[in-house]
């Protein structure tokens, strides 16, 4: 069981998150069963409650539709790729650094995490609203994250160059949580379309029937199961693919099953930049230091081991520091969202009631 000397930092927030790494919360209420104690921003009232339901919602235009297509031409040059020419998005001979290297290029990730372009989308106040909503706390943290750019699986981009496994995390399908806790930790991830959802294209998919009705479903399976890789009935539990066009935020909970398809169409790609916003740990210094410094430098965050940097040319090598609006300062944490001086930071726990 969680218990909160397994999460020691605490949430910049009258709400009691605890956390010890700002992924994944110690709450006393699960955020499916939450009860809103703040106007909504962004989502409806429907909404909300598909978000409670369902395990995820969907944000129309949570940045504009050409936002979202300099992103993608962005991914595109990052990469080195020309959009014009799939054959190019190829490359038998490439060497990699590491096994996880080679899976990373396969699922399409991009290591750039501080282009000024990414940043905005980060620090533009509808994204963050709804944040807001499904957290009900008003005192967020960004995460450092990426893009992916997803050409068809073939070639050295072919799924099959990963050796399967029968257990633990599976791209197809997963938690991202351990699901057989007592008391799950709550993780809150979201992606932002570059492109349209297409059906060939491969994607998010997840199973909303499962998330909905997983204390039935999991009275029933044995008390030895898979904490991270669902063994489900996809004729009970569909796996679903959400729409999405160009500039729409999607949002799931961690106790959602869900995964990327692979994408089997003759020359399209699947592009999305992740980013989701988690409750603001002012107290775990060493994190808002790595945090302020990374973003600063350019450096390769470290909140995730599969974050690796690019191999051929850093981001830190390509263009300077972005440039950060009052939003996004407190958002990464270099002001503090109680209005303290960075060297002032307490941990106490406190409130702001506007933002």
């Amino acid at each position: 069981m969680a218990t909160p000397d397994a999460y020691p930092y605490r949430a910049a927030s009258d709400i009691p998150y605890f956390s010890a790494d700002g992924e994944t919360y110690l709450a006393p209420t699960p955020l499916r069963d939450l009860r809103k104690s703040r106007p909504l921003r962004v989502l409806s009232e429907q909404d909300f409650d598909f978000w409670q339901t369902y395990g995820y919602v969907v944000v129309k235009e949570a940045i504009p539709a050409a936002a979202a297509a300099r992103l993608l031409e962005f991914a595109w040059d990052f990469q080195g790729l020309d959009p014009r020419h799939p054959q190019g998005w190829y490359s038998d001979d490439r060497e990699f650094r590491s096994d996880l290297d080679r899976e990373l290029h396969i699922y399409g990730f991009v290591e750039a995490y501080h282009h000024q372009l990414i940043w905005d989308s980060r620090q533009t106040r509808r994204v963050y609203d709804a944040f807001v909503d499904v957290w009900d706390c008003e005192e967020l943290w960004v995460t450092l994250d990426r893009l992916n750019l997803n050409p068809p699986n073939i070639r050295d981009r072919d799924r099959a160059h990963i050796a399967p496994t029968d257990k633990g995390f599976d791209i197809e399908l997963h938690w991202d949580v351990d699901t057989t806790l007592e008391v799950p930790p709550q993780r809150v991830q979201g992606i932002i379309a570059l492109d349209a959802t297409q059906p060939d294209h491969g994607g998010f998919q997840c199973s909303p029937e499962l998330f909905r009705r997983f204390g039935e479903w999991k009275a029933g399976q044995p008390a030895d199961r898979d904490p991270i890789r669902p063994a489900a009935d996809r004729g009970e539990f569909p796996v679903i693919r959400p729409e999405l066009a160009a500039g729409d935020l999607l949002i799931w909970n961690g106790l959602l099953a869900h995964g990327v398809a692979r994408n089997t169409s003759a020359d399209g790609v699947r592009a999305v930049q992740y980013l989701s916003m988690m409750p603001a740990l002012e107290s775990h210094h060493e994190q808002r230091r790595s945090r302020i410094e990374s973003w600063r430098h350019l450096s390769t965050p470290d909140w995730n081991k599969t974050l690796v940097g690019d191999a051929t040319r850093h981001e830190s090598l390509r263009y300077g520091t972005a440039t950060l609006n009052d939003l996004g300062r407190k958002l990464l944490g270099l002001e503090s969202w109680r209005g303290l001086d960075t060297d002032q930071f307490t941990g106490e726990p406190a409130c702001t009631k506007s933002a």
